[in-house]
């Protein structure tokens, strides 16, 4: 019995000892009223009393005077005995009369008969912790202020299926929404009938879903119907551990500025087009001018040409001037198409300093005394891909130029030099030559070198020039694959660089063969020359004629195929610009019912769709005799293989 009774209490001093250690809790008894009976380190640490000091106090001294007062001790002790436990957090009060958060946990404790003989009480400081909550509690508070108080953005929070878990004043206010109206609604409601119909809110969730973010602008619709232009930006928000848990969806109303945008770009349009208006008036005015003197020459001259030949006199001069003045006009044309960069180029292999020296006395005769023409050529230089008689056209505008900017007289220099373009300088990376006319004139300032390129502009005196030199050599060299460089300043003269692609092709055979030669061992054919302008089909057929061809003419492709079907026919000539079935569309119905027919393809508007007709042999309006029989007898010729001309037989459709 002795021995049982010093285990017991061995057993005791050890639990005692155990309790005394603990310095992370308050653990003391409280006899049944509530006096505190026992007291620990941990109680003494954190509530500041020594043992002696609190052993026979009331425990109740640990509450607020509001909890006293409440009978919050008497309550806790009475919940302890009844139902076996009690468990509060709360404010308590240390000796020194400071407050701490704290946890408190009150059990009974009853001998074996069962009666009451006190409590164990059990208290751990939660101050630390409290203030962490508190505050989180109030960075989230400000948090939700803040979102809540934004009015120029929605910011509001979906769940993972995309249904809306929250909602702010900035939603509310332009989606038109208030928050218990919407929250727990799909966001798709926000869309328009279409995006819905093309999935674009289940898009946009897979994207910040799978990429981590969706952006958009579109359009959006409000609570009212009515639609907004908004950015969209859409992020996954996932806990620590990684799962997605919602989405943070932030819509801005750019209505405005949309609107803002649309009304500038209406603006710049509006400028643009007026721009163009107005180069089309300048365009328009200079043509209008420059053929208004030269039909002025040629109504003139074949005015006086009948009266003339009425008298029985002589009216060779003024049938010459009338065609001086038509191949002014021709020429003027021209200018104009390769401006545009809508004349058809024969482009070809060419030696660009045989050409240079080939027109080396068209050059000087064209200057005149009192400018030395000079070339500076290296020994080799490389062929380039262009059109010969279009370059010798540009070259010999740059030098009349040149001539006119040094009225004191001077030296012109033609020279050419190789240059490698790489890719993003302007040109299609490769090889060029730069074929350069530089003079020793006056030069242009910044303001008139940036409009030299204009067509019609022209620092010359009234009936000087044209202002379509440099315009035709820019359009020729960018139809060409390359470019017009213009560098020039007052006092210092100008150089003009035409660049030209490099060809590695062999150089064009030229037949030196005149014209009227070749039209000699034409035989008789029997030509279809179509053309919706009678005065142009009459002249067509008449320079035909008379030189011993039979010729059938039609206004329109669909006359030109009945007589195909009628008629045995040689070469058909047709124009390409015509209505209801154009030159191309003719030859290909042709073509269909009479594969070896050979056509010639006339235009005046020589650049043709891409791809159209790109087989068949062409003549550029206007055009002289010299010009349309020659191109006859290679349509003809061409089509039948190269052998002697043979009118062809008879066809039967297929």
């Amino acid at each position: 019995m002795t021995t049982t009774t010093a285990s017991a209490g061995s057993e005791i001093n050890r639990f005692e000892l155990l309790v005394q250690s603990i310095t992370d809790y308050a653990i003391y008894m409280l006899d049944p009223t509530g006096v505190v009976a026992s007291w620990n380190a941990g109680a003494q640490r954190f509530k500041g009393y020594e043992t002696g000091e609190i052993l026979g106090q009331h425990f109740s001294r640990f509450y607020t005077e509001e909890d006293r007062a409440a009978g919050i001790p008497a309550r806790a002790l009475r919940t302890a005995e009844q139902e076996g436990r009690f468990e509060a957090e709360g404010w308590r009060l240390r000796k020194d009369g400071t407050r701490f958060w704290a946890n408190v946990v009150i059990d009974p404790i009853r001998n074996p008969a069962g009666e009451l003989v006190g409590f164990a009480k059990v208290t751990r400081d939660l101050t630390e912790r409290r203030a962490g909550e508190e505050a989180l509690r109030r960075s989230e508070e400000r948090f939700r202020l803040l979102v809540q108080s934004v009015t120029d953005y929605a910011i509001y929070m979906l769940d993972v299926d995309g249904n809306v878990a929250s909602w702010n004043a900035g939603a509310e206010r332009f989606k038109g929404y208030r928050a218990d109206e919407i929250i727990g609604r799909h966001f798709s409601n926000f869309y328009t009938a279409e995006d819905r119909t093309a999935g674009i809110p289940a898009k946009a969730l897979e994207q910040a879903r799978s990429k981590g973010r969706f952006e958009a602008e579109g359009w959006r619709v409000r609570k009212d119907g009515t639609h907004f232009w908004a950015n969209v930006v859409i992020d996954p928000v996932r806990d620590p551990s990684g799962t997605l848990i919602g989405f943070a969806k932030i819509t801005r109303d750019l209505t405005e500025r949309r609107r803002s945008q649309l009304a500038l770009e209406q603006a710049q349009e509006a400028f643009f087009h007026a721009q163009k208006m107005e180069a089309i008036g300048k365009l328009t005015g200079g043509v209008a001018h420059d053929f208004n003197n030269l039909l002025a020459a040629i109504v003139g001259s074949l005015d006086l040409a009948r009266r003339k030949l009425a008298e029985g006199g002589d009216v060779s001069r003024f049938i010459d001037n009338a065609m001086k003045a038509a191949e002014r006009g021709a020429t003027l044309t021209q200018r104009m198409l390769a401006f545009a960069r809508k004349q058809e180029l024969q482009l070809e292999t060419v030696d660009p300093a045989a050409l240079v020296r080939g027109m080396a006395e068209l050059l000087q005769r064209t200057i005149g005394g009192g400018i030395r023409i000079d070339t500076q050529f290296p020994l080799v230089v490389k062929r380039v891909h262009a059109d010969p008689a279009q370059l010798e056209l540009a070259l010999l505008n740059l030098a009349v130029n040149a001539r006119d900017a040094m009225q004191d007289g001077g030296r012109i220099v033609i020279a050419a030099r190789e240059e490698q373009v790489g890719a993003g300088e302007g040109l299609k990376p490769g090889a060029y030559v730069c074929l350069s006319v530089s003079d020793t004139g006056a030069g242009m300032d910044a303001a008139t070198l940036a409009r030299a390129t204009e067509p019609f502009y022209t620092t010359k005196g009234v009936g000087k020039g044209t202002g379509l030199g440099l315009s035709m050599a820019h359009g020729f060299a960018e139809q060409c694959g390359g470019k017009l460089v213009l560098d020039s300043r007052p006092g210092e003269g100008t150089t003009a660089d035409i660049w030209l692609p490099v060809s590695d092709g062999a150089l064009t055979e030229r037949s030196d063969t005149p014209a009227e030669d070749r039209n000699a061992h034409a035989g008789q054919l029997v030509v279809l020359a179509v053309d919706d302008d009678a005065l142009v089909l009459t002249n067509t057929a008449a320079m035909l004629e008379d030189a011993g061809h039979r010729v059938l003419q039609a206004v329109s492709g669909r006359i030109a195929l009945q007589l195909l079907s009628e008629c045995r026919v040689d070469v058909l000539v047709t124009d390409f610009a015509m209505p209801d079935m154009n030159g191309a569309q003719l030859a290909e119905a042709a073509r269909a019912g009479w594969p070896d027919l050979p056509i010639l393809l006339v235009s005046g508007y020589a650049e043709l769709p891409e791809g159209t007709a790109h087989d068949l042999p062409r003549l550029a309006k206007p055009f002289r005799q010299d010009q349309l029989l020659p191109a006859v007898e290679q349509a003809a010729t061409a089509r039948n293989q190269g052998g002697a001309i043979v009118p062809f037989p008879g066809r039967k459709r297929r």
